[in-house]
């Protein structure tokens, strides 16, 4: 146990061990009761979850890439389902119908939250899902038992706090989760209804499976007791984890129809619930972060008015880059590459703020390595990498740094669009314009500049909707005949450059698909033009597309392509394209699905619209059918 509080409180209940009733008429005495909450560290976190599912008949799977495979939606793995996603459409999946496992995610919607004492870049997911399987009772049951349970986390149950879809035009009130809660000893004043901006998930796409979620909230002030009646306005509930019901569809029409399987998708915060744990406030506070913030401050010579928030952004954004860089990307001016080159370049911005030394960033690699080596072992193996990259885009960086100042250096005055310019051209946040127009006597409205981050954000987010629409989640015909196209395109591109090109990324919609690789050239017309020819000819010959669940060792044995950076389980998913008259092998890779059954159905030509660079080594074509 890591701590014990006392609480002396009236409860005005003949039933003593009820700690909700407070009112019994003429009855009135005094109780005492312990509120402990069991302190564990993460590593002890990702086992007790794991082993907990695992007694519940669920196969455990390894964390799927951050970088998504053949997922348009997103840049990265955003929560524990994006994985899953072809399963949770009725896929079988190789473990089976129960699954669980700790899911490494990056989230970059809130970058410029970072500092404050919850919002994080990169997270692990604790997740548990059924795919057609069990359903709510069975689900509410065991998230209550994990989380109040002596042998599990060992919450006090007077902490917690539940919400419930309130229903709308589209589905009903979700009275059957509440009522579920209810039937565990949570009273009504705990339980609260609300809208679909709240407690609703899906769908991934236009179309696709969605239902109501019920979350659970954990009171975080230690000095008060939590207040009987639950208000989810109040930020003293913090919300821990959700378990979401995937019961409908939304069809084209926009209805929502009853599905036939209903899943369950469940996400547990691991930072959020360590915080918890350990009776702290901020994740900052966890023993995750805490001895990367202590190496960052051993390379700090600069004292500064927001020191704590700048060293929790440097943590945040170097240990995020890791895994990226891990996962094989690299810093560039466009989609991932352009968020890990955002992530290190505010890094090395505020560490010169805070007057690091050159070469700070090592003692923080080796107590990240130290932190985070055990669970993520591919951390350790790709150390060299991590470092070569930080030290590139560092003295990248820092030519462009200097540019910046020169230009600041020309500025006569300091308005909002002058210093969101140098924020979106340099790299310069607003705390380094502000000090420097304060250093000049002068002084820059910060709504101003956040009047043009408004209008730069919206801008962004319509551009991604242009580029991200569409998409894998909602098996459109077209899109199902891309994903096996890209298939063919990689096989071709193999034959015709070499056996070295490997996967690096997709993006599938209904226009067109686009395919990352590595290649360290330029393709000339004339590889362009065989590359063509050959996924055209596959296409006119009308191959069989098959799915055969296998041993991985069987699929590695049959020379199966994975793609890029994934960890497989045991049994996995094959998908061929073969002659059988000939037995000729055209592709076989693992994959998820879903794909068309004969490549005839792709019809039309094969054609790569562009062919160009993304970042060192790494080559991106688009194609389309025609």
């Amino acid at each position: 146990m890591r701590f014990t509080r006392l609480r002396l409180f009236c409860n005005t209940s003949e039933n003593r061990s009820d700690p909700f009733v407070t009112h019994h008429k003429g009855v009135f005495f005094f109780c005492v009761y312990f509120d402990t909450i069991r302190g564990m560290t993460h590593t002890e976190l990702r086992k007790l979850f794991l082993d907990f599912f695992r007694s519940k008949g669920h196969a455990v799977v390894p964390s799927a890439p951050l970088v998504p495979v053949n997922d348009p939606t997103v840049l990265f793995t955003t929560a524990g389902m994006h994985p899953l996603v072809p399963y949770l459409l009725g896929e079988p999946h190789p473990a089976g119908t129960r699954i669980a496992n700790v899911q490494k995610c990056i989230r970059t919607g809130d970058i410029d939250e970072v500092g404050d004492d919850t919002h994080l870049t990169f997270f692990e997911m604790l997740g548990n899902w059924s795919l057609g399987d069990y359903f709510k009772k069975d689900a509410v049951a065991w998230s209550y038992e994990f989380l109040t349970s002596p042998k599990w986390l060992n919450i006090p149950v007077q902490r917690l706090a539940f919400t419930c879809f309130a229903g709308d035009d589209g589905a009903p009130k979700d009275e059957e989760a509440a009522t579920l809660w209810k039937s565990l000893g949570i009273p009504d004043s705990r339980i609260a209804f609300l809208g679909r901006d709240a407690n609703w998930w899906g769908p991934a796409g236009q179309t696709g499976p969605c239902g109501p979620d019920t979350e659970m909230f954990y009171w975080i002030d230690n000095d008060i007791p939590a207040p009987q009646q639950f208000d989810p306005s109040d930020a003293r509930w913090v919300e821990i984890w959700n378990d979401v019901f995937m019961q409908y569809r939304k069809t084209e029409s926009g209805a929502f129809e009853l599905l036939a399987k209903p899943n369950v998708d469940t996400g547990m915060g691991l930072e959020r619930t360590l915080t918890v744990l350990d009776g702290k406030i901020s994740v900052y506070d966890t023993e995750l972060f805490l001895p990367l913030i202590a190496a960052l401050k051993s390379q700090q010579t600069i004292e500064h008015g927001n020191t704590t928030r700048f060293l929790r952004i440097i943590a945040d954004h170097m240990r995020a880059s890791a895994f990226i860089i891990t996962d094989g990307v690299e810093p560039s001016n466009k989609d991932r590459g352009y968020v890990l080159r955002r992530l290190l370049r505010r890094s090395l911005v505020y560490a010169k703020q805070l007057g690091m030394h050159a070469g700070w960033y090592t003692p923080f690699i080796g107590a990240l390595l130290s932190v985070m080596g055990g669970a993520y072992p591919e951390l350790m193996a790709n150390e060299d990498t991590i470092g070569r990259v930080i030290v590139t885009e560092g003295d990248k960086f820092g030519k462009t740094l200097d540019k910046g100042l020169k230009e600041f250096e020309k500025l006569q005055t300091v308005d909002g669009t002058a210093a969101f310019n140098l924020y979106q051209t340099y790299g310069f946040p607003w705390e380094l314009t502000h000090e420097l127009t304060l250093a000049r006597g002068m002084q820059v409205e910060k709504s101003q500049f956040e009047a043009e981050f408004t209008k730069h954000k919206d801008l962004s987010r319509t551009a991604s909707a242009g580029t991200f629409k569409g998409g894998l989640a909602d098996h459109s015909e077209i899109v199902v005949r891309y994903h096996t196209v890209t298939h063919l395109m990689h096989k071709a591109l193999r034959d015709v450059l070499g056996a070295h090109v490997i996967q690096k990324g997709s993006n599938i919609n209904a226009e067109r698909t686009r395919f990352d690789f590595s290649h360290p050239a330029k393709m000339t017309p004339e590889e362009i033009a065989k590359v063509e020819s050959l996924v055209s000819g596959w296409i006119r010959r009308d191959l069989p597309v098959t799915r055969e669940m296998m041993s991985k060792e069987k699929a590695l044995q049959l020379d199966a392509l994975g793609a890029f950076g994934e960890k497989y389980g045991d049994t996995v998913s094959v998908y061929t394209v073969s002659d059988p008259a000939t037995g000729e092998v055209i592709s076989r890779e693992f994959c998820g699905g879903p794909h068309i059954t004969r490549t005839g159905e792709i019809g039309g030509t094969f054609k790569i619209i562009k062919e160009e660079a993304v970042s060192a080594g790494v080559r991106r074509i688009k194609a389309v059918i025609q």
